[in-house]
């Protein structure tokens, strides 16, 4: 979050502006510094140093999920370069008959009894 120093600074800052106001300048300065400090609070703002942590960490996801979806690529190319390369089940003669015949028993289809 924002430091309570500056937002401290912003407040007297603007609190010096309104010197000329009706009420003291503390007042003014204590309840603008409360508008201020809500306002930031509802902006989910993160330091600079937390923000410059993420960046980093972004970055390397990103270089990693890159270097993941070459990998991906790399290893399809070669699936598909092996399946090309094998000879395709039934595409010989006779070649797989037996796993796709039903097996007749020798007794005509007529079961002992």
């Amino acid at each position: 979050m924002v430091s309570h120093d500056r937002i401290s600074r912003l407040a007297q800052q603007i609190g010096d502006r309104l010197q000329g106001a009706s009420q003291a300048p503390e007042e003014v300065q204590k309840g603008i510094q409360q508008v201020v400090r809500g306002a930031f609070d509802r902006l989910e703002l993160v330091s600079r140093e937390d923000f410059d942590i993420l960046m980093d960490v972004l970055q390397r996801t990103r270089a990693r999920v890159e270097a993941l979806e070459k990998q991906v690529a790399a290893l399809e190319e070669a699936l598909e370069a092996r399946q090309a390369n094998e000879p395709v089940a039934g595409a010989e003669p006779g070649a797989g008959d037996e796993a796709l015949a039903p097996e007749e028993d020798a007794g005509g289809g007529e079961t002992n009894r």
